[in-house]
């Protein structure tokens, strides 16, 4: 130890910054030299997020701990206001908070986290009285989540609150169907910063003509600066002329309420409709023949949950021939597509794919595309006893870690090879 205090600080925290948040809290545990460093090291934590549950189990060094790397962002889990209180005298300058679980009928605390930009109401256990605390946030709250939240409101209330932030870079509403909203054109004439929306269409069979069409736009013509569009539940009819002030949208996903379609694919409308898509996410309805004809050359990016055969995706390559990224979950077997991927699709950079069912071959064939740089796996499990199926292991299997290691020696570890996905703590997992 008496040779690491002879290091400058400098050169340790350099060190540290190539480490997880994992390892950082380790090493941090490892004396009170590296303690110290790293604690009193702000950019050291930057971008550092904390799950907060059961309260009465932090004591004061704990607080302060969390208060010396000025943590912004924290999740805080089966709260009630009282743990707001108690959050806001340690950490006032919380910029993104997330409540789960929440089990009061209000979080008007939320009125004192005056520099908070980020917030995530999901999964209540009561409902929401009211929403007045939205209005105190209205000048710095830049994404708001509401997911799963009973509100005794009416909804012109919610939409009256919503519509007072006119900072608003991100919008998600997902609910179970209680909340039905007309039309969006009063909260987009508002929200003019709006990039982001996620909206669950649950209660919808036809979009109103005015439908995504704010007022200050409707009679020129124009189109909203909204890039990114996610339906959730979806099954409306659409009309061209509804989807206009859409025309520069670059990024769709649509989650279909059905997994049997109906008798007409309404996705053709949007992709006919939306000629500077980059970015496209299907999740159940059609298979994929219904409408990889109307796919434009545009795409980059393609996430595909859906029916397909080896002979749609050589349809999607003649459409898209620059794609670059890839989700592929296909419900039927996928045995016999990955095989395909380097002569379909070239230029493919990133692919999320599921091991189970492919071959050695097809999985170490991936390194014949030469700027696929990374692979995510979405089934890193596996049942190490096949005579008890019941029980599973939830890592990669011997099997898939020499496959791993296999292709990057293969691709001179230009690729990188991910068996776990993380997801953001202030984020709902509907998506």
């Amino acid at each position: 130890m008496t040779s690491a205090l002879q290091l400058p600080a400098e050169l340790w925290l350099h060190v540290f910054s190539f480490l997880s948040w994992r390892d950082k809290l380790s090493v941090r545990g490892t004396c009170s030299h590296f303690k110290h460093l790293l604690d009193n090291s702000r950019p050291m934590w930057r971008g550092f997020s904390v799950v907060l549950q059961r309260f009465s189990l932090y004591n004061q060094p704990f607080w302060r701990s969390l208060a010396q790397r000025h943590v912004g962002s924290v999740s805080v889990r089966s709260g009630k206001r009282k743990h707001l209180r108690q959050l806001f005298t340690w950490l006032p300058a919380l910029n993104a908070l997330r409540l789960h679980c929440w089990k009061d009928e209000s979080v008007d605390e939320l009125k004192q986290f005056s520099r908070l930009q980020r917030l995530s109401i999901t999964n209540c256990c009561a409902p929401l009285k009211n929403i007045d605390f939205l209005f105190p946030l209205s000048h710095h709250l830049t994404q708001l989540c509401l997911c799963n939240v009973q509100l005794t409101c009416l909804t012109s209330h919610l939409l009256a609150g919503v519509g007072q932030l006119t900072r608003l870079t991100s919008l998600l509403l997902h609910h179970d169907g209680s909340l039905h909203i007309p039309t969006l054109s009063g909260v987009l004439t508002h929200l003019t910063e709006l990039k982001h929306l996620s909206l669950t269409m649950i209660t919808y069979k036809t979009l109103s003509h005015d439908f995504f069409s704010p007022a200050h736009l409707t009679a020129g013509g124009s189109t909203l600066q909204l890039s990114d569009l996610q339906l959730m539940d979806y099954d409306a009819v659409v009309t061209q002329e509804v989807l206009q002030p859409l025309s520069h949208l670059h990024s769709l996903s649509i989650f279909h309420l059905y997994s049997v379609p109906g008798p007409t694919c309404h996705l053709k409308t949007w992709l006919l409709s939306l000629s500077q898509l980059r970015s496209l996410s299907v999740h159940g309805g059609h298979p994929l023949a219904a409408y990889a004809d109307f796919l434009p050359s545009s795409l980059l990016s393609l996430t595909l949950y859906v029916d397909l055969q080896a002979e749609d995706l050589q349809v999607v390559s003649r459409r898209a021939p620059h794609l670059e990224h890839l989700h592929l979950e296909p419900w039927s077997s996928s045995s016999n597509l990955i095989g395909l991927l380097p002569q379909l699709f070239p230029h493919l950079r990133t692919l999320r794919i599921r091991h189970h069912h492919m071959s050695d071959g097809d999985f170490l064939h991936l390194q014949l595309l030469q700027h696929l740089h990374t692979v995510e796996v979405l089934d890193s499990y596996h049942r190490p006893d096949p005579s008890d199926p019941s029980r599973v292991v939830y890592e990669p299997s011997p099997l898939l870690l020499r496959l791993i290691s296999d292709l990057q020696e293969l691709t001179n570890h230009r690729v990188r090879v991910i068996t776990s996905s993380r997801r953001d703590p202030l984020n709902c997992h509907c998506v």
